[in-house]
């Protein structure tokens, strides 16, 4: 025999077809493992606005008015100057953490969307074409 017959080696359909179920296999499993990542940072602004909630109406208890636009979300953390009945901090931590992509929540007072009280909300992860608010997430 001939040394050319004796070696073995993948044929180029062979190397093809192993490529073609990778790619396959690609394709399925990493928008999965991208998608709950995303959907954990969005769950994650969710429970902050809630917790946000959950602080801001404490500070209306003890003031009787939800903090201004101006004052915003660190009057949570810090009292504001002028403010009698201020009993916080209403959060634990001393400073006001930014929404999972690294941004600054949002906060209106008076709302637009809900006039009597406040409008808090997240850009989201695209931006402002998702965004977490207080309004329609509950």
């Amino acid at each position: 025999m001939s040394r050319r017959q004796n070696q073995r080696a993948f044929t180029l359909i062979e190397l093809l077809l192993v490529l073609v179920i990778l790619v396959v296999l690609a394709t399925l499993v990493l928008p999965k493992l991208t998608g709950r990542s995303k959907q954990a940072k969005i769950d994650a602004a969710k429970s902050q606005i809630s917790l946000f909630d959950n602080a801001l109406s404490l500070y209306e208890s003890d003031v009787g008015n939800y903090p201004t636009s101006q004052q915003g979300l660190l009057a949570l953390v810090e009292a504001p100057s002028g403010v009698k009945g201020w009993k916080g901090p209403y959060l634990t931590k001393t400073s006001i953490p930014n929404d999972p992509w690294g941004n600054a929540y949002i906060y209106v007072c008076p709302g637009q969307h809900k006039p009597d009280m406040y409008d808090l909300s997240s850009n989201g992860p695209e931006g402002n074409t998702e965004p977490i608010d207080n309004w329609t997430t509950q």
